[in-house]
């Protein structure tokens, strides 16, 4: 594929304020929704199948989605993704105005909503690279995560005023909106943005989503990365999943709007230390200490029932994210042709978060059946770890976070010493295009 135009970050400032305002929108619904099961049904698994059918979609058609983004203009891709995420949430809204709501209504929304966003992540991932020059890959990452940060800074204390003086289904309506704005911003750019592809560049599907995995299969940094950062993801989506009922379970929701709000200032904190100063090099030296800190910050969201104590705990955490993200991001940009990013992304899109499906499926089993249960009064350790961290509904969870945030730390210190993750500084290991290899298999 051929970009006609310049690299530009202007342009991507335009791409990026829609997407922040978007991310702002589906952070209101993912608020709501969550709370919304939770009042209805009193248990985290609930809340954990809205998590699992919003992400699992997303996560298994993004190589389909990488694919799309390598044969067609990119920002067509992010149009079509973002329309078919608002389409979605329209059907979720129809049925709350008609009063028919039951939650498997709310499940198919968001998986179809998930579905289109997998044509529209890999979209986005590879524009970046198209408008962006190497330099400024790190300070567009430090955008790219403040954006995200807005979902946990500024959605939830705005949704938990919302849902104190309006209903869930004005919310619904406001992130569709979001959306579209999304799209308008794509709109612009792409006016000035043409692409040009031979048609005899087309090959079959699986054709080329075996390329992508033979260029990240062939860069043993990249994929050693890849494989590091799904297992994180599987302890991260614990957190993920679990830290709403972890707090319901002593408070409310304002004050689990609070929190989430408070303590995401860590992410916009760091996201605009990336954004604002350029980093070029120590990447990987970034990536172990923001591990080693995000870890210890996991361990300590569990170990009291004190919400300054925890906010403290979060603020750390989501401080710790970006440095962990932009670093692992820039590595793998450094290291991948552009031409393959597309599918190339779509491909560590499943491999890096199937930890979060995994982690998704269990969480709800693990804290209802297991960790729970050992620290109720009267649990198995209840006088043990009990004595220490306390006892009652939600403490299951904490002990939980606990060993996670372990095992985190752990990690940091192995990837410290694998030199394939340290060669990636340099971005000497870009594979050619040519899949040759593939076609002889």
């Amino acid at each position: 594929m051929e970009q006609t135009g310049q690299k530009s970050f202007g342009k991507f400032l335009t791409v990026w304020c829609g997407q922040l305002i978007s991310m702002i929108g589906v952070g209101l619904t993912a608020f709501s929704l969550g709370v919304y099961a939770f009042e209805k049904t009193h248990t985290a698994t609930s809340v954990a199948l809205i998590t699992l059918f919003s992400f699992v979609p997303n996560i298994l058609l993004r190589p389909i989605g990488g694919v799309l983004a390598d044969r067609f203009d990119r920002r067509t891709m992010m149009i079509v993704g973002d329309l078919g995420s608002a389409l979605g949430l329209v059907f979720i809204l129809s049925t709350m105005l008609t009063g028919i709501t039951e939650l498997w209504h709310i499940y198919v929304g968001i998986a179809f909503s998930s579905v289109f966003s997998a044509l529209q992540s890999p979209a986005y991932k590879a524009s970046a690279t198209d408008l962006l020059t190497e330099e400024q890959f790190s300070k567009g990452s430090g955008l790219v995560q403040l954006a995200e940060s807005s979902k946990f800074l500024f959605s939830p204390i705005i949704a938990g005023i919302l849902l104190s003086v309006t209903t869930i289904e004005t919310i619904m309506i406001i992130n569709i909106l979001t959306f579209l704005i999304a799209i308008l911003a794509v709109l612009v750019i792409r006016k000035s943005m043409k692409v040009k592809r031979d048609p005899s560049d087309n090959k079959p599907w699986l054709s080329e989503m075996k390329d992508g995995w033979h260029t990240i299969r062939t860069n043993k940094g990249v994929l050693l990365l890849v494989t590091i950062i799904s297992v994180i993801t599987f302890y991260l989506g614990f957190l993920e999943t679990l830290i709403g009922p972890m707090i319901l379970s002593f408070s409310d929701a304002k004050t689990l709007g609070t929190f989430q709000s408070v303590s995401a200032i860590g992410m916009l904190i760091s996201s605009l230390c990336i954004g604002v100063f350029t980093i070029t090099r120590k990447y990987a030296v970034m990536l172990v200490l923001g591990l080693v800190l995000s870890g210890l910050a996991f361990s300590l969201l569990g170990v009291s029932t004190n919400i300054y104590f925890i906010i403290f705990a979060g603020f750390l955490f989501l401080g710790s994210l970006p440095f962990v993200n932009t670093s692992a991001d820039v590595l793998v940009r450094k290291n991948i042709p552009n031409d393959t990013q597309g599918r190339v992304w779509g491909i560590i899109g499943i491999l890096s978060q199937i930890g979060f499906v995994i982690a998704y499926c269990l969480a709800g089993f693990l804290a209802d059946r297991i960790f729970n249960p050992l620290l109720v009064e009267g649990g198995a350790l209840a006088s043990s770890v009990g004595s220490i961290i306390g006892v009652g509904q939600g403490r299951g969870i904490a002990l939980l976070f606990i060993v996670a945030g372990i095992f985190v730390m752990l990690i940091a210190g192995i990837t410290s010493r694998l030199r394939s993750i340290k060669s990636l500084e340099d971005g000497i290991h870009i594979v050619p295009t040519d899949p040759s290899p593939i076609a002889h298999e």
